[in-house]
């Protein structure tokens, strides 16, 4: 069931992604909350930061370790705005995080639902309970908004050699 609190937190998690999408980055962003509090954000860097690992969910979990001081992040939820790939499913195990909600789904290498679903198994020594789809329409839309624009930007430039 969704609810009032989801819809809240993932505005905040599509507000880091538009700031992404504004230098560049591709457009996702992520929140970490405890006890209806922030306690770690992020939104995409890798290009910025030359960091492959410099993805939204890693940046609110170091942000999150930071201000906790402690690698595990019982009782927390991370929203973000689209379905994690295997890198930051695994970040997430690793932290304790308890519950993960997420928008659009990641047909190319979502971790959970789309192309591998590493949070149904039973192979981790922690569970992560999830809810997909959460603002799904405007968390999608800014992806798709993004590529289209670089697409755009790509024929442009290669039209104008």
């Amino acid at each position: 069931m969704l609810s009032d609190r989801d819809e809240y937190w993932m505005a905040k998690a599509l507000a880091l992604a538009q700031q992404a999408a504004g230098i560049g980055e591709v457009p996702v962003g992520a929140v970490l909350v405890l006890n209806d509090e922030v306690v770690g954000q992020g939104s995409n860097r890798p290009i910025s930061s030359n960091d492959p690992t410099a993805h939204a969910e890693i940046i609110a979990l170091r942000n999150a370790a930071q201000i906790l001081v402690n690698y595990r992040m019982p009782e927390t939820t991370l929203y973000v705005t689209i379905e994690p790939c295997t890198m930051c499913v695994g970040a997430l195990i690793h932290a304790r995080v308890k519950h993960l909600v997420f928008g659009a789904l990641e047909p190319k290498s979502g971790a959970v639902c789309s192309c591998l679903h590493l949070l149904d198994g039973t192979t981790f020594n922690h569970t992560i309970t999830y809810r997909q789809g959460v603002l799904a329409e405007a968390c999608g839309q800014l992806i798709s908004d993004f590529f289209q624009q670089r697409r755009v930007q790509k024929k442009g430039i290669s039209q104008s050699n």
